[in-house]
């Protein structure tokens, strides 16, 4: 993860960083196919007969699956510093990748000319996969909508403020981060908004799309107290309009920040050794993320590299740990009415109650494993293949109090935050940076830390696990997970946990 970077008929109530939405249901599957036809396709003169026969140029090699991949991306990105909004951007980005698969095989071309003479130059390219064409002419199947969700909105989310209230929104951040204490001496804010249209074509005849809004407002800040300087930040967002970063939500980023920073200004060394870890709920999901998570990817499993291989129905964790990969939360960064080939998000389930239940899959590694896709197929953009990645990722919670947790360490680390840290995937062996951690003897904080480093392996950290509070939390819409070149948007959560025997590298 880096951080280690149509019509509507009623309303619902939903909850993102802990605060209510209200807003209508969503637009229907037809209704953003339209959208994704409309943006995609009609300006370029395609058509689905079109679509056919660059699908057929492919198939009519007897691949084991193939499929088009269009996109239509505008971003804008605003950033505040030294009091002055000094940068801007805008762009918009478009193209298909076209995708041959052939056992284990898969042979990827992409290009940003959306046209018919591309799409079958492309598509005669991949099919070079097979080694000989099929004898005879190649049926093709008929047109299926694919099944979707309605998660979110399809709105362009750059549209949703105007270029003043952009400035002034930055200007305000910054207004609130001196205000609260005269050890703030710099203050950076950026404001991104993304509008994403995606359309799925595959061989079998189903096509899919989605309509992606993203947001996100990020908040840093520099505290300076004789002569020490320290960073905090905080931030969040979301799949919804920039009319979400209300005065309260801004306030609460701010705070974030501000309280982060002051309070490394009175961190001492982080002590060293083997003791009692206890994480808090939220962002510090980020190590069951990178530690677990990616751990639990088919591709990992099919290949035998993962500490999890071959381990479905096992033991792995301690009674109680349950953790889900789930795509269908509403307006979180990490949700997807469908994954980047056509199948619809799910709520999976990959470890209940200690027991390994499942691993997320995209099509090709679900195919070769003999289990159904789970609508992780993901992709960062048209030039890129998919693979099996997290959407959110996070542990259910437990019957103990926040506070009754931390009260139970004898002497040991209470980390709130991370900055981030990396995972070897084979031997689960992890290495994760607290950005703001505490120590805690005889079950009181007694002063903040820095410098803690937590090493562990994943599937044995799962079994230390011995106390989970009932405060699961997801975090506030930040995260970014990088997989062999590709970044893609994620949601990590988790209760207040209690995991004794880690190692924590100090500075002590």
């Amino acid at each position: 993860m880096t951080s280690l970077n149509s019509a509507t008929a009623s309303v619902r109530q939903t909850h993102v960083g802990g605060r209510a939405l209200v807003r209508p249901t969503q637009e229907s599957t037809s209704g953003r196919l339209a959208i994704a036809q409309k943006l995609l396709l009609e300006p370029f003169g395609l058509t689905d007969a079109a679509l056919n026969r660059a699908l057929g140029e492919i198939t009519s090699y007897g691949v084991d699956d193939a499929d088009l991949y269009f996109q239509y991306t505008r971003s804008e990105g605003w950033s505040l510093e030294e009091g002055i909004v000094k940068t801007g951007s805008f762009s918009i980005d478009q193209g298909v990748g076209v995708r041959a698969v052939s056992g284990e095989k898969t042979a990827f071309a992409y290009s940003d000319d959306i046209s018919e003479a591309s799409l079958l130059d492309a598509a005669r390219t991949v099919r070079s996969i097979s080694a000989a064409s099929k004898a005879g002419r190649v049926k093709t199947p008929s047109r299926k909508i694919a099944s979707s969700r309605s998660l979110y909105r399809g709105i362009d989310p750059i549209a949703t403020l105007g270029s003043t209230a952009k400035v002034k929104l930055l200007e305000k951040v910054e207004k609130l981060a001196k205000a609260k204490d005269p050890r703030i001496v710099q203050v950076m804010a950026g404001l991104a908004s993304e509008y994403d249209v995606v359309m799925v074509a595959r061989a079998d005849g189903t096509l899919a799309a989605d309509v992606r809004p993203l947001v996100r407002l990020s908040v840093t800040v520099i505290a300076k107290q004789k002569g020490r300087r320290e960073v905090g930040s905080g931030g969040g967002g979301g799949r919804f309009g920039l009319d979400y970063f209300d005065d309260a939500q801004i306030a609460q980023y701010v705070d974030d920040a501000v309280n982060a920073a002051l309070t490394n200004l009175d961190a001492r060394a982080a002590p060293a050794g083997e003791m009692t870890v206890v994480l808090g709920a939220g962002w510090p999901g980020i190590l069951l993320h990178e530690a677990i998570g990616h751990g639990l990817e088919g591709d990992f499993n099919r290949k035998g590299s993962s500490a999890f291989s071959g381990r479905i129905g096992q033991r792995v964790a301690a009674k109680g740990v349950t953790v889900l990969d789930d795509g269908t939360i509403a307006d979180r960064r990490g949700s997807l009415n469908v994954d980047d080939e056509g199948h619809a998000s799910q709520r999976n389930v990959l470890i209940e109650d200690g027991i390994l239940k499942g691993y997320i899959q995209d099509s090709l590694n679900a195919r070769l494993m003999k289990v159904k896709p789970t609508g992780n197929g993901r992709r960062e953009s048209y030039a890129h293949v998919p693979m099996p990645r997290m959407t959110n990722t996070y542990m259910l919670g437990g019957d103990r109090q926040p506070e009754e947790i931390v009260a139970s360490i004898k002497k040991g680390l209470y980390a709130t935050n991370f900055a981030g840290g990396q995972v070897d995937i084979t031997s689960g062996k992890f290495v994760f940076s607290a950005s703001e951690a505490f120590w805690v003897e005889n079950g009181k904080i007694l002063y903040p830390v820095k410098g803690a480093t937590i090493v562990g392996n994943g599937p044995d950290a799962l079994t230390r696990v011995t106390m989970m509070g009932n405060d699961m939390r997801l975090d506030s819409g930040v995260g970014t997970c990088g997989k062999e070149g590709q970044s893609v948007p994620v949601g990590v959560g988790q209760p207040t946990l209690r995991i004794d025997g880690l190692t924590v590298g100090g500075t002590a």
